[in-house]
């Protein structure tokens, strides 16, 4: 009983003594200094906290406060519904993959892939054209030799530079269309290779001319620092200057560097890394192994039993079957083109560059936060977006070209390499791919016109949800129709 009269003595003074007490102003103007982010404390009125005891006179309980929800509350974390998003995410795709298991069984099989690639264990077209592109970059790197000597002059050397270039693109693309033997996806990876090695050549070719017209007194110039400040540069290591001048660098361990590094823009002298770290490396070889897997599971137990029985609503033009079996193929297609994302873009591209200590390892920045379809383009493939503003958007503009008409013309060359991509491994040109990234340009118009925040990147991904099984169903009923009903 001492301590307790003590304690309710101490407390009379501090608290305002009397049961008539005027409110503190913190409670007073409606919890305007409530702390946000979280819910707020309930407070007893008499600011006891959780005593069980009621002050004389004073009964009240309520406050002038919003709800939670308004957005005049203030409140902002969401976390516990942002879990909630994830469980039911995982659940919802569990469902579907028992559901998957039950109606399909297991069919799953690694070896089947080893069929994709080469239909005549005796005969690969695909590797042996990826070890013939080896004569193109031999072929670039004699010409630039001649034209460094002086042996050659420049009209000639961009004749046949664009022959080079030229030869790249064509060359592969007639072996897949008249040799039968090219699986699709063989050729699509052969394609690919030679696609690259144009883009690479096409920067190796330019600047070396710039390095040609530059002036023999003009400043040097200088080498960007690492970005990302001292972290970067720990976790890389510091980078490491070993300057190369114009033509010293035209040497085939120069150009074959260049090859192999994950970038599309050449540079006399790349910033490098020190050391290898070997952790790291590791971890990004684990990667590839897990999801390269991983996406073959996916596609062979998920996309192909969906996209086989799209078949029939197509020939019976059942739209509303259509519509249904494009929403249910847009869930594995998405979710394979993020694993497919995260492989390539992270996994495949810094394992590359760990083993070339090649230092710029910015592949790709925060496109899932595109509000824009512009922003998305520009961020979601650093190396070449990087390549299109060097060595095509920035010389159009130089030219006295528009902004706008710069812009759908980058939009327009990256719609003809999706095609180029598509299109000669299938063996049937639709220009299904052509269209949907020459659509680009009036969806980044109208997005950026009428959708902004939230609702612009909401914008941005149901293009990229709906977008691509779009595609992948027009490309694979034409393909269905001109293949498999000619041979059935």
């Amino acid at each position: 009983m001492g301590e307790r009269g003590g304690s309710a003595g101490a407390a009379g003074p501090a608290g305002g003594g009397g049961g008539h007490r005027a409110p503190s102003p913190a409670r007073g103007n409606g919890g305007s200094r409530r702390r946000r982010g979280g819910p707020p404390k309930p407070e007893h009125p008499s600011g006891h906290g959780d005593s069980a005891e009621e002050p004389a006179g004073d009964f009240r309980c309520h406050t002038v406060q919003e709800s939670l929800l308004s957005s005049a509350s203030g409140f902002s974390n969401y976390r516990g519904v942002l879990n909630w998003c994830v469980v039911m995410l995982v659940l919802c795709n569990a469902r579907l993959f028992l559901e998957n298991l039950i109606k399909y069984g297991i069919l799953v099989d690694p070896i089947q892939v080893v069929s994709l690639f080469l239909k005549d264990p005796y005969s690969w077209p695909s590797p042996c054209l990826v070890i013939g592109a080896n004569v193109f970059a031999v072929a670039g790197l004699e010409l630039e030799r001649r034209l460094a000597a002086g042996s050659l002059s420049e009209r000639a050397g961009s004749a046949l530079r664009c022959l080079n270039l030229l030869s790249i693109l064509c060359f592969p693309a007639a072996v897949v269309l008249l040799l039968p033997s090219v699986t699709p996806v063989g050729a699509a990876f052969a394609l690919g290779i030679h696609t690259v090695l144009f883009l690479k050549l096409f920067s190796f070719h330019d600047v070396n001319k710039w390095c040609r017209q530059r002036p023999q007194n003009a400043p040097k110039t200088p080498q960007k620092p690492p970005q990302g400040g001292e972290e970067a540069r720990r976790a890389n290591g510091d980078v490491a200057h070993r300057e190369v001048e114009y033509p010293e660098n035209l040497s085939y361990r120069n150009l074959y560097y260049f090859l192999l590094a994950p970038t599309l823009c050449y540079e006399l002298n790349f910033p490098r890394s020190p050391r290898l770290r070997k952790r790291f490396l590791l971890r990004r070889l684990c990667e590839m192994l897990f999801f390269t897997q991983l996406q073959v599971g996916l596609i062979q137990q998920w996309m192909v039993p969906t996209i086989q029985n799209s078949m029939k609503p197509f020939r019976d033009m059942d739209y509303s079957r259509i519509i249904e079996r494009l929403l249910k193929l847009a869930v594995p297609n998405h979710l394979i083109w993020l694993i497919f994302f995260y492989w390539f873009f992270h996994s495949c591209l810094n394992a590359g560059a760990e083993l070339l200590r090649f230092g710029d390892r910015q592949f790709y920045r925060d496109w899932w936060n595109s509000e824009s379809v512009t922003y998305f383009w520009q961020n979601w493939n650093i190396p070449v977006h990087k390549w299109c503003l060097r060595h095509f958007y920035k010389p159009m503009l130089r030219r006295g070209v528009g902004k706008r008409t710069a812009q759908a013309a980058v939009f327009l060359a990256s719609a003809f390499f999706h095609e180029y991509l598509v299109s000669v491994p299938l063996r049937m040109f639709r220009l299904w791919a052509f269209m949907g990234m020459a659509a680009q340009i009036p969806l980044a118009w109208l997005v950026s016109r009428f959708l902004r925040g939230h609702y612009g990147n909401a914008a941005v991904w149901l293009s990229l949800i709906l977008g691509q099984p779009v595609a992948v169903l027009m490309y694979v009923h034409d393909y269905y129709v001109l293949h498999c009903n000619n041979t059935g």
